[in-house]
């Protein structure tokens, strides 16, 4: 019976029938031991009439077992694994030692976790209950994550119990309740019930010392009316200085101590595996010297329940202070008997951590059956348990080049676990044991990798340099690899002497000559060259380097690498395309930390393009994925797209608050970050008629570290800023260097842009002439339309109305169907300055432009003729919510069928 919980009760039971209806809902419910998280779930439980129940808990003990908790939850079920998508149904069964043909990628578990329990919930409305949330396993823990945030339209109600522990659950973008104590009220009505006859005294002295928590109620108060009844003297009252959770823990020990020896010894061995069933618990104690009828005193104490083969601890903080208030040669001798009695295959991992409980001094034998574990867990996919198994293995290795080894791998595994902090300690203890420049490489580019995020890409560039130095004779694939993430934070961070001295370390990488390989070498020199201003050297590299992205077998790297080579030639369909290679390989795969940044690419690429929807489509995966990730600083650089978006389209309250947002964390950290952010403020300023903070705004962008980026492509925006302000004058270097970009560019798209600027700097109609030819030979709608505005508005000048109008009607009309507001005002403004009207000529509609970013998405893919099912696992959404994304579109887009999307020209 839940006691003063009434408001909290009544929010658990909306969740359900949210759920029930169709609507999926999460909820984490936080707070100390013993506060009543259990009570409020098993209250849930009871109350989920008509809906199929999961139910799991996690076990301190147990945190390194990968995917134990996720297997024991899913386990009866797992005949249904023929229904997932086969990529999925493979990881689970990698995941859960089904299967050991290939790796199990992290990410497709946490897919197929979903669509598993999606499947379920089509059947019935689902309830998944997981207490002591905090101790799940990390691989079971991020997979029920992951699909808890990717529940939308399925009857699907996920409740986590979780402890507060210096080990934090990861609860972002999940709402939480957190349980506080009980009232005065209702703390006293709780221990009378349960403690009838306390003195006043000792009453008083409970309900201060409980602080309203209920099991401290029932235990400290039990406790102390068996001390009052029994007569024992109790000490001058002072309110202990220990939380109340120990307190309630001591009061366990306290019973727990008063046991006979034998019973202890029982408990102990429970206490110590929970996967160990009656049978096993039994043969382990008899090795110790207790036996089944040792179970009657901690039975008849009200610590354990043994019912149906199954012993139960009444509480978590028995099963701990059971094991704790052991001496440790005691939980040795019970790890020991453990390891002697699981010889199963089936049961090795469980068998090495018992060994390496019971080892104390360094042992090859038990350090290479922990690492046998961790490759187990390795295919499985569970990255934390792989770090574990490997740090524990290097602990206990005698050989000092194994146990740097070990520790290395444990250290990149922490890093794919999203443990930074750990893999950072890790790889830092790495480099002090031992001199083999391999191992101290591969640790010094993971430590690279971590400063990224945690201090600048500049920070991680110098690191990347100093472990590819390390390496650049004796392994240079290796060693490229290395500088390619020294190039790219280097350039991310715009420092162009780390990527100079980047050019010079893969000037000297012996690499197949003709192959993939030297081509991206070359082309990441040619960055260097490209971005300090040297674009007739770099142009032929590039361009080589799009034919390797293009390939159907090529590196995910060299993609990247390609991708970003195209959009510094404004080759925007060719990074488009490379990019959609990438994205079509790694959504098959799993490999969902490679999309934001082939997303950020397409984004800035279709941005450019004009084409802002399919923009604002990859932006919105892009930070949910990254953000999932813990990518805070990838996060930041998509927002600073979503800046220049913002101010295309005229959301000016939007722009700014994205810019305040972003500013602080790229600022001075990330160059191409920062540089986006300004171009959009100065695209903001420029089209309300704010010449002079426009200005400013775009020369932060055209004279900073990134201006010989594709931001080059600024520059056309600060040469119309400066002379709208009066001071044409002081663009005459960026335009240079504008000008020798485009002339050894030399596509289309760059050539009209420069047209374009030559036209506003000479009054020149013959520029505007040429460059609206460009732009019509190579799209590029936004572009366009500005050239119209500018050339009408030139036009209107010499009083020439006739064609000025003409010009700003069909600004006016491309403004209006790419939804830029601000520029569409200004080309109304120029209209009626000319004295006329502006022509009312029909437009159609973008019927895309009322979509949310994730309804574009999910109809462009439906409209190739894809199920629910094959868009879900794409997009690693459940297909109900598949269902309800196109439910919620086809009214805006006016179509009632799915085969009617295909009609539509949605590419």
């Amino acid at each position: 019976m839940l006691v003063g919980r009434d408001a909290e009760r009544d929010h658990v039971e909306r969740i359900l029938g949210q759920a029930s209806t169709g609507r999926s809902a999460t909820l984490v419910i936080r707070g100390e031991a013993g506060i009543g998280k259990s009570a409020l779930l098993d209250h849930a439980v009871a109350a989920a009439d008509g809906m199929r129940v999961l139910r799991g808990v996690g076990i301190e003990s147990e945190a390194e077992l990968a995917f134990g908790a996720l297997h024991l939850l899913l386990y009866p079920y797992l005949d249904r694994l023929d229904l997932l998508p086969d990529p999925q149904a493979a990881a689970l069964r990698g995941a859960f030692g089904l299967s050991d043909d290939t790796a199990s990628n992290p990410f497709l578990i946490g897919a197929a976790t979903l669509t598993l329990v999606a499947e379920l919930a089509a059947e019935k409305p689902l309830l998944c209950v997981v207490d002591d949330a905090q101790w799940l396993d990390r691989g079971s823990s991020d997979a029920l994550l992951f699909a808890a945030r990717r529940f939308q339209a399925d009857p699907v109600a996920m409740l986590f119990g979780v402890r507060d522990t210096p080990v934090p659950f990861p609860t972002a973008r999940i709402e939480e309740l957190r349980l506080p104590g009980l009232s005065s009220d209702a703390a006293a009505g709780l221990l009378d019930r349960h403690s009838p006859g306390l003195t006043a005294p000792m009453r008083a002295r409970v309900l201060e010392e409980a602080n309203g928590n209920p099991l401290a109620l029932l235990e400290l108060g039990a406790a102390r009316l068996a001390a009052q009844r029994e007569g024992r003297a109790e000490p001058a009252h002072q309110v202990s200085p220990l939380p109340v959770t120990q307190r309630v823990q001591e009061t366990f020990r306290a019973q727990i101590v008063g046991l006979p020896p034998a019973s202890r010894s029982i408990l102990l061995v429970a206490a110590a595996d929970r996967f160990a069933g009656m049978d096993t618990v039994l043969r382990v104690a008899r090795a110790v010297g207790a036996d089944t009828s040792d179970l009657e005193a901690a039975e008849h104490a009200g610590l354990i329940n043994v019912a149906d083969g199954e012993l139960a601890f009444r509480h978590p903080l028995v099963r701990a202070a059971a094991y704790q208030c052991a001496t440790h040669h005691q939980r040795i001798a019970v790890h020991r008997a453990f390891a002697g009695a699981l010889t199963e295959p089936d049961v090795l991992d469980r068998r090495a951590w018992h060994l390496a409980a019971a080892t104390t001094e360094p042992d090859e034998a038990v350090a290479a059956e922990l690492e046998r574990t961790a490759l187990r867990a390795e295919r499985r996919g569970g990255a934390m348990a792989v770090s574990a198994a490997y740090d524990r293995a290097g602990r206990l290795s005698v050989d000092p080049g194994l146990k740097a080894r070990r520790i290395a791998k444990a250290a990149a595994a922490a890093y794919d676990a999203g443990k930074p902090d750990r893999a950072a300690r890790l790889a830092v203890e790495v480099t002090s044991l031992t001199a083999d420049p391999g191992l101290v490489a591969e640790a010094t580019l993971l430590r690279g990798q971590i400063e990224y995020e945690r201090t600048s890409p500049e920070a991680d560039a110098a690191l990347a340099s100093e472990a590819a130095r390390l390496v650049v004779d004796s392994d240079p694939e290796r060693a490229l690899v290395m500088v390619t993430e020294m190039v790219c934070a280097g350039r991310d961070a715009g420092a162009l002497p780390l990527i100079a001295e980047a050019g010079r370390l893969l000037g000297a990488l012996r690499l197949p000559p003709e192959s993939a390989r030297r081509a991206s070498a070359d082309a990441q020199i040619s960055w260097g060259d490209m971005l300090s201003g040297r674009p007739e050297k770099a142009v032929g590299p590039l361009r080589a380097m799009l034919t390797v992205g293009l390939a159907p077998d090529a590196e995910l790297m060299h993609r990247i690498v390609a991708g970003f080579s195209a959009l510094m030639l404004a080759e925007d369909r060719t990074a488009v395309a490379v990019m959609d290679l990438m994205l079509a390989e790694v959504r098959a795969s799993g490999a969902l930390t490679w999309i934001p940044y082939a997303q950020e690419i397409v984004a800035a690429a279709q941005a450019l393009r004009g084409d802002f929807l399919t923009a604002q489509t990859c932006l919105a995966e892009a930070v949910s994925l990254s953000a999932e990730f813990g990518m805070d600083m990838e996060v930041a650089v998509l927002r600073a797209t979503s800046v220049w978006l913002a101010a295309v389209t005229g959301d000016e309250p939007r722009c700014r608050e994205l810019a305040a947002e972003v500013l602080p964390v790229v600022a001075g950290r990330h160059a191409v970050g920062t540089a986006w952010t300004y171009w959009g403020l100065g695209l903001l300023d420029l089209a309300a008629g704010r010449y002079g903070a426009a200005f400013d705004a775009l020369h932060a962008v055209c004279a900073g570290p990134a201006k010989y980026d594709f931001l080059i492509r600024a520059v056309p925006d600060l040469v119309e800023a400066a002379v709208r302000d009066g001071g044409p004058d002081r663009v005459a270097e960026p335009f240079a260097a504008f000008e020798r970009w485009a002339g050894h560019v030399a596509g289309p798209g760059a050539t009209a842009l420069l047209r374009r600027c030559q036209a506003v700097l000479e009054d020149s109609e013959e520029h505007y002439r040429a460059a609206l030819d460009l732009h019509a030979a190579h799209g590029g709608r936004f572009d366009q339309a500005r050239t119209r505005l500018l050339y009408g508005e030139w036009l209107r000048r010499r009083r020439r109305r006739g064609e000025a109008r003409t010009e700003l009607d069909a600004a006016m009309a491309g403004f209006k169907r790419l939804s830029a507001s601000p520029w569409e005002a200004r080309a109304t403004g120029e209209l009626a300055a000319l004295g006329e009207r502006p022509t009312l000529q029909p437009i159609a509609d973008d019927p895309l432009k009322d979509l949310t970013p994730q309804e574009l998405q999910v109809v462009r893919l439906a409209a190739t003729g894809l199920s629910n099912k094959e868009i879900g696992a794409q997009l690693y959404l459940s297909p109900r919510t598949i269902g309800h994304h196109l439910y919620r579109a086809y009214p805006k887009l006016g179509v009632t069928r799915r085969m009617e999307l295909a009609q539509l020209g949605l590419g």
